[in-house]
Order: structure tokens, then sequence, then C-alpha cells
């Protein structure tokens, strides 16, 4: 009786160091320390680097890390509400203006991937061909092939309007599906429809068991790559910012770049992300 109390008690304490969020917000909790603090991301959370990166940094600095499952539009939406203490996104543009309007700080790059752009063996559009992404999404476009689109303000959405805007496209119709999911959930429609999607590379490395009938159609235009930046709340801004803001300094360390450029090296025989030191040549 006595020991469930005392873990009551604990876990009242952390709660109360950290900001209010929804039951349904949280994606996992790493760590059992005394320094709490919350951060909101999307795929690297759900392709477990995150979990590495987590516990390694709770057993070196007492922490316990809640993740909050969100895409980057949202995971930046918290953290300007102060319901979270830091972001790891990749979107480099909204980061700088998060960091003008000084909702934001201590913008660091810890890495990058890359964009694909998968679909069905056939390829009905012709893709394979295409010379620049936007040329890819021109073809299918005009081919009115399916497209399945995330369409939930994540940096992979805002990524994909911004190549349809470099195409000359407004996508609207039934050709174009909108799944207002994540990235795997997101990869299976597009399986299941016989669709075209553009798919991080960590993704497609991990879950492309998932789309049996997909194939890489093109990838490696530089408008592709992917950088993913770290940024905590303002000093003061939220209980955790502190803890949060030693974390970004881990992630970032010698010991956070290893566990980040050889994650999944194990089991895929490729990296499913590359570490700062790469990134930093498409960091613009």
């Amino acid at each position: 009786m006595r020991r469930t109390f005392l873990k009551l008690a604990i876990g009242a304490t952390l709660a109360g160091a950290l900001p209010a969020l929804a039951a349904d917000e949280t994606g996992a909790t790493y760590g059992a320390g005394t320094n709490a603090f919350s951060l909101a991301t999307g795929s690297p959370g759900e392709l477990g680097l995150l979990k590495l990166l987590a516990e390694e940094f709770a057993r070196v600095a007492d922490a316990r890390i809640v993740w909050v499952k969100a895409g980057t539009g949202a995971s930046l939406k918290l953290l300007q509400e102060k319901r979270v203490d830091m972001a790891m996104v990749h979107a480099p543009a909204q980061v700088d203006k998060a960091l003008k309007d000084g909702w934001a700080t201590g913008k660091t790059l810890i890495g990058s991937n890359e964009f694909y752009i998968v679909g069905p063996k056939n390829d009905p559009a012709g893709i394979a061909k295409a010379t620049s992404a936007a040329d890819a999404y021109q073809r299918i476009a005009k081919a009115g092939a399916r497209f399945v689109s995330r369409g939930d303000n994540s940096g992979t959405h805002q990524k994909e309007m911004q190549i349809w805007q470099k195409a000359g496209v407004q996508p609207a119709g039934a050709w174009y599906i909108l799944t207002k999911d994540f990235m795997t959930a997101s990869l299976k429609r597009a399986n299941a429809e016989g669709a075209y999607f553009m798919s991080d590379s960590s993704t497609w490395i991990m879950e492309k068991g998932v789309a049996p009938d997909l194939v890489i159609l093109y990838k490696g235009d530089k408008f592709l790559v992917n950088t993913y930046h770290a940024i905590t709340a303002p000093p003061g801004a939220t209980p955790g910012r502190d803890t949060a803001e030693k974390f970004v300094a881990f992630v970032a360390s010698p010991a956070g770049q290893k566990i980040i450029g050889g994650y999944g090296r194990d089991r895929f025989g490729e990296g499913l992300y590359n570490d700062e030191v790469y990134a930093r040549q498409y960091d613009k």
C-alpha cells in the first residue's frame, strides 16, 4: 500500500512539472527520472529513433521524457501554446519564423533524411522519367493518376504543397486522396489505392513491407532533402524547458549524433537518418 502511494505521489509531482496534455496526445514516456520534460515530434518517434535518444539521455541525466506524437505543424502549435517544452521538426522556414516571433529558441540542426516518390510498379504517370520532383508531380496530375496526400499540415504535407506550387498545379479531384494521418498509415493507404505517395526515406526503409505493391519511382532532387531541427520554448516559458535544452545539447553531441547516424544500420544495412554533418550541406 505504501509503495502504491509513493508511486502515485511521484507521478503527481512529475505531472505537475509538465505542461497539460490530453491523454491521447502522449505517444510514450521514456525514463523515470526527476527531470521531466515533454517533446513533440512525428516520424522520429514513430520509427523508434527518439526512444534510443531519450532512454540514453534519461540514463545520464536522471530524466523523464514525455513524447507527444504530432506532425510538424501540430508540434509547432503545441510549442507555441506552451503545451510542450520542445519540438523536433522538419520545416526550416516555419522554425525561423517561430524564432523571429519569439515563441521558440535554440534552433539546432540535428540530422536529415530525404523524400522518395513511390508508386505502383507499372508507373501509369511515367514519373520514373521525370527530371525533377516538380516534373514528377506534373506528370501525375496530367495523367490523373491517384496520389495520396497526408493533408495534415505536417512537414511532409508542407513540402508536398511546395512541390505542387513549383509544378504549377493546384491538386484537386477524385485522383487526389487526403488521409489526414501519419506517414505509415498513409503509405498503407497508397498501397491499397495503387497510388503515388511521397514517403520520407526513413519510413520507407523501415516500413516498406506494408506497401508491397509500391516501389521507389523518383528520388534525388536536392529539393527533396529533409533537414530536422530541434527548438525549445524560451527560458521560463514552460516547466521542463531547461531540461529540454540539455536534451537538445545531448542530441547534437557526438554521442547523440552517433545514435542518429547509426540508427537502423544493423537491421537494414543502411541508416534511417543522416547526421548533422551530412545535413549541414542542405541546411539553407
